[in-house]
């Protein structure tokens, strides 16, 4: 097994998911070898299923992208990656290529963050980003009442 696929595992075994959405051939074998020894349901979507309205049967717990934005437009893979998101996927992960085209703050953009650089089989190295919607608006200790233009106000007055 490749680094790769290595780290795409372990983000399944950490997740522990009932509800996989899978895209590309690397992360659909993943989701399906996990299905075979767990209860999971797997959603299998490709490239081609982003040019109408992907439909998925509410959310999922995992959504596995691999060896696809590499061959969609950029704005193909926003869409992509943005209708995952919509569709309420709790964690997400994006294993890109760096000759894509896609970079760090393509992501950062989207919510994620870089979760390790990798070697791939063919010497080509790729990045994992992940998204987790649980994780990704963390709390800001300035977003309270105590820093407030006028916190006595605070609960006093409807606007």
């Amino acid at each position: 097994m490749s680094e790769s696929e290595q780290a795409l595992a372990a983000i399944i075994d950490s997740c522990q998911p009932n509800t996989i959405v899978a895209l590309g051939d690397t992360a659909q074998q993943l989701a399906q070898r996990w299905s075979e020894h767990h209860e999971c349901e797997v959603t299998r979507v490709t490239a081609d299923d982003t040019e109408g309205a992907l439909s998925l049967s509410g959310g999922q717990d995992l959504g596995l992208v691999s060896d696809t934005l590499e061959h969609v437009s950029f704005q193909q893979g926003q869409i992509l990656i943005g209708q995952l998101r919509n569709y309420g996927t709790r964690q997400i992960a994006v294993l890109v290529r760096d000759q894509s085209g896609w970079g760090l703050n393509d992501f950062i953009a989207l919510g994620f963050k870089r979760e390790a650089r990798l070697e791939a089989d063919g010497g080509e190295p790729s990045t994992l980003y992940t998204y987790n919607i649980s994780s990704y608006n963390h709390q800001r200790p300035w977003n309270n009442p105590r820093f407030w233009a006028n916190p006595h106000m605070w609960g006093k007055a409807r606007w």
